[in-house]
């Protein structure tokens, strides 16, 4: 394809994470440097933006506040859930005509990729030449295509350093604690929960995925079992398990307009699990039933200072690839993928576009080989999930030097 000049938009959609700035900053820094494009915008609030023709000025930035901005968690440019109509896809080629732009990036995870596919179709259909890539975020990691998404990498960092905290809680004080872990159809967050072991009786003793169909009566065996065999017990759970009906063990009852039904924050399934163990669970004779559950809800993907140093350079690689590729002319859309070579010491990333209809609306499962059994993560998984999320700390521990007794 020849050249295509004209302008850029810009857009972040969906849930945020700690690095999804550095992809923004990776698109202005790559369009600064292609002669293909003119002025760079930023769409306020994603598709919204668009149709609202609320842009800011991203070429005139100066360099310090866009490095300020690249390490700052969240939608810097201000997010949205919105799946856009016909009629609002024709009022944003409008507005892009009017604007002359050519080359528009949408940040975001698979309702964004819906959302780009939608846009795109009718482009095409229009006769509009306009140069449209998704580049991915997600903390729940279930892009399709992708080996891993940007923005997982620091979440699970987060996901696993809270749980060797409340691991060491647990240790002081006993009893049973249930963690809540984003995860609507996939566990890959949640799973990042056993990064942090490192002794054989380390937490969490229990994990359970929206990979494995959750049973009531085997969940509250599984926590006896372990009580009694360490005294105590971390649970991590997803915020999507399901019985084996595909019913959610709990959920609020309110859903966005992709259909997606609200879980995180709500506590409500922390506190059903909590109940079933209060209810079910025999503690040892002498030994108090003590029971705690937390929802980590939007903490794990903004917290300020956990963030995977890999996950930040990837995360503003693939705003670069995605411009690169555009002005390329090889490929006119498609959503950046990364594709994985080696592990451990020997990872490495690489970058490729997949077809927008191969991403948007699907979902990506953690397989059975990185799955054991149904209330744990196979040790595969470690290889695939330390590259991405770093390395993680030692907590230091007391050699149980006994003092003999004299009474």
């Amino acid at each position: 394809m020849p050249p295509l000049k004209g302008n850029v938009v810009v857009g972040q959609s969906g849930g945020p994470t700690v690095v999804i700035n550095q992809s923004l900053v990776g698109i202005v820094e790559a369009c600064l440097e292609a002669d293909e494009i003119g002025e760079i915008y930023g769409a306020v609030r994603g598709v919204q933006g668009v149709l609202d023709e609320d842009f800011i000025d991203l070429k005139r930035q100066k360099k310090e506040d866009l490095e300020a901005v690249a390490s700052t968690p969240c939608a810097a440019l201000r997010s949205v859930r919105k799946k856009p109509t016909r009629e609002d896809c024709e009022r944003a080629l409008a507005v892009f005509r009017a604007h002359d732009v050519r080359y528009f990036f949408y940040i975001g995870g698979n309702d964004t990729a819906e959302t780009a596919m939608i846009l795109n179709e009718v482009a095409v259909a229009d006769g509009y030449e306009l140069r449209l890539f998704h580049v991915p975020k997600t903390i729940d990691n279930d892009l399709c295509e992708t080996d891993h998404c940007p923005g997982y990498g620091s979440a699970a960092r987060f996901v696993a350093q809270a749980l060797m905290g409340d691991n060491q809680d647990n240790k002081s004080l006993g009893g049973i604690k249930i963690d809540v872990i984003m995860g609507r159809h996939a566990g890959w967050l949640t799973a990042a929960s056993v990064l942090g072991r490192q002794h054989a009786n380390d937490g969490p003793q229990l994990v359970y995925l929206p990979e494995v169909d959750f049973e009531v009566e085997s969940f509250v065996r599984d926590v006896q079992n372990a009580w009694a065999q360490h005294g105590r017990c971390v649970i991590a759970v997803s915020e999507g398990i399901h019985d084996a009906d595909g019913r959610l063990i709990a959920e609020s009852g309110e859903s966005d307009v992709f259909g997606n039904v609200q879980l995180s924050g709500s506590g409500a399934l922390g506190d059903k699990l909590a109940a079933i163990v209060r209810e079910n669970v025999v503690p040892p004779k002498g030994v108090p039933l003590r029971v705690r559950a937390d929802t980590f809800g939007y903490l794990q993907r903004s917290y300020f200072g956990v963030v995977s140093d890999q996950d930040a350079r990837e995360a503003r690689e693939v705003g670069r690839v995605a411009v690169r590729v555009a002005t390329s002319g090889k490929v006119p859309h498609g959503s950046i993928v990364i594709l994985r070579e080696g592990n451990g010491a020997s990872y490495a990333p690489r970058y490729d576009v997949a077809p927008l209809e191969r991403v948007g609306g699907h979902t990506k499962h953690m397989p059975a080989e990185l799955l054991a059994g149904t209330s744990d993560v196979a040790p595969a998984f470690l290889d695939y999930a330390l590259p991405l999320v770093g390395p993680l700390p030692r907590p230091g521990r007391l050699e149980p030097l006994a003092v003999p007794k004299r009474l």
